[in-house]
């Protein structure tokens, strides 16, 4: 079963950035996976805040943060990336990391997603 890991998370002003990170743990590769960052604040619903396919030529965000944070990845380090910039208090949350198998398209719903990281918290002070 694939193992995922996500640090970077932290306290930070509003209107300040932040680099979250993803890698597996163990053996596993993410080259076949597409990969997604979803977040949950404390009494709502886990939402999807953006993701990328296996070659990176399909990148999707939520509209709440597009123009704000990038998506990326790095194969040969086996890592995802999360940018984001002018954070926002509204962007607090606990961010996880997520892998699916279906490795073309990217999906927004969290139970298209196989694997999943225990999260990494965001705290974005007004």
């Amino acid at each position: 079963q694939v193992q995922l890991v996500e640090s970077g998370g932290g306290l930070v002003q509003a209107g300040g950035s932040l680099r979250l990170s993803c890698t597996p743990s163990g053996r596993t590769v993410i080259s076949q996976y597409t990969m997604g960052w979803f977040r949950q604040a404390p009494g709502k619903e886990r939402e999807f805040v953006a993701g990328i396919n296996w070659s990176g030529d399909r990148i999707a965000y939520a509209d709440s943060v597009k123009g704000r944070f990038t998506i990326s990845r790095d194969n040969a380090k086996n890592t995802v990336y999360l940018q984001m910039n002018s954070l926002k208090p509204d962007d607090t949350g606990v961010y996880y990391c997520a892998a699916d198998g279906q490795y073309i398209t990217v999906a927004r719903l969290p139970h298209s997603y196989n694997y999943w990281g225990q999260g990494t918290q965001v705290t974005v002070s007004s």
